[in-house]
């Protein structure tokens, strides 16, 4: 809906705030559901219902053919494994029964393309009329795959590329060869174009890119290196501090400043939190049809602290051995670093789908309450203060929240997005 024409709400006679009907539809209200709002002095945001099922993450392997500082197989010691068919079958039961079908990300903390069955993955997922989109470090993205999933219909591929010359890249993603990604990413373009049939959607292109210290100077070459490839979406997060090392290479540790695009851009970009904007300039963006989306994770005027986009968008999240999770965060036990001090992640699974039906985990009371929880998010500030060793873990906070507590989340404090 975001590229379709601009539509208009209005008051009717006695003071209603009335949606159009095709708003109603495709976000699936109904009468009697309770919507989080938002407000500024500029504008009111209605969010989405966080107890409709919009969006599942699907983990199809945890196992990654790269060895990247950025990732967090570095900071946990949890078992490696491939999705069964048994645990996809399950799942696709599950997503059959909700009307209308979730959209379907497949992503997770491994590399996608390294399941020897994520195709035919993709092409049963799109046959049940769902949108899917499909994450990878773009080194296993052969010939044979970009045809098969530009055939089944894929809606967009997410390629990770953390720098535009190969000495950063390969500093980051250790065990990558940036000249043959890049080749990849232009022969699929190419097959987007061959393959499509005119008039057709074509799968969307976008790239995810991981700002920090190391890298942030490539950005303006990697935006150009963007419209050559014919990406229609690009996304920038800061990056997770999984070890100490990444702690250091964090771009939002000096609160500064918001920077600019330069006057004579067209979109404006935010960067808080970032002191030195002066790599923006220079940069272009076209409003034309071959503009694509550009967005930047930070915090602007406390906009987006205490927001979970998880549970706001109505998502939840499956793990290669079918353990089902509210976001990516709580998807697997792993440590990290916050505020100099390491702090634990706990797992948190509401059941597994081999042994439930997805439409009783996503209704399953503890899960609604969790929802609802979040929502409200009265979570003590562990991101902010971190003054008790309360804030080391996900357990039980200051402010009585039972686990998993949120407070000490980056997600949900703008600083850490996904695609």
């Amino acid at each position: 809906m975001a590229d379709e024409p601009r539509k208009r709400a209005h008051v009717d006679g006695d003071g209603h705030l009335v949606l159009p009907q095709e708003v109603f539809t495709y976000y699936g209200l109904k009468p009697g559901m309770d919507l989080p709002l938002f407000s500024d002095e500029d504008s009111v945001v209605l969010s989405r219902p966080i107890h409709r099922l919009t969006k599942l993450y699907i983990e199809p392997t945890n196992v990654c053919n790269l060895h990247c500082r950025t990732c967090i197989h570095n900071s946990w010691d949890e078992p490696t494994g491939m999705m069964t068919e048994e645990t996809f079958v399950h799942i696709i039961a599950g997503i059959e029964e909700f009307s209308p079908r979730p959209s379907v990300f497949f992503g997770g903390f491994g590399e996608p393309l390294a399941h020897p069955e994520i195709l035919q993955m993709v092409w049963t997922v799109k046959r049940l009329g769902a949108s899917v989109e499909l994450i990878t470090n773009g080194t296993m993205l052969d010939e044979p795959t970009a045809r098969f999933l530009i055939t089944a219909g894929l809606d967009r591929l997410w390629v990770s590329l953390d720098g535009a010359r190969p000495g950063s890249y390969a500093d980051i993603r250790l065990g990558a060869q940036l000249p043959q990604v890049i080749s990849n990413l232009r022969r699929f373009r190419r097959l987007r174009w061959e393959i499509s049939a005119p008039q057709a959607p074509q799968t969307r292109l976008g790239i995810a890119f991981v700002a920090m210290r190391r890298n942030i100077g490539d950005l303006p070459q990697l935006l150009a290196l963007a419209r050559e490839l014919g990406v229609s979406d690009f996304q920038v997060s800061h990056v997770f501090p999984y070890t100490k090392e990444l702690e250091a290479e964090a771009l939002y540790q000096s609160p500064a400043e918001t920077g600019y695009w330069p006057e004579d851009a067209r979109l404006r970009l935010h960067l808080p939190w970032i002191g030195d904007s002066s790599f923006l300039r220079g940069i272009m963006v076209d409003d034309g049809y071959d503009k694509f989306h550009l967005h930047l994770t930070g915090i602007t005027l406390d906009k987006n602290r205490d927001r979970c986009l998880f549970i706001e968008r109505g998502s939840a999240s499956i793990a290669w051995d079918g353990g089902l999770s509210p976001c990516l965060e709580l998807l697997h036990f792993h440590t990290s670093y916050l505020n100099g001090a390491e702090r634990t992640t706990n797992r948190y699974v509401i059941g597994n789908i081999r042994d439930q039906s997805l439409p009783e985990l996503w209704n399953n009371p503890e899960y609604v309450a969790f929802r609802e929880r979040v929502a409200d998010f009265t979570f003590a500030p562990c991101a902010w203060c971190a003054s008790c060793p309360l804030a080391q873990e996900n357990g039980e906070d200051c402010y009585g929240n039972p686990v998993p507590s949120c407070g000490g989340c980056l997600w949900a404090q703008g600083l850490i997005r996904c695609p």
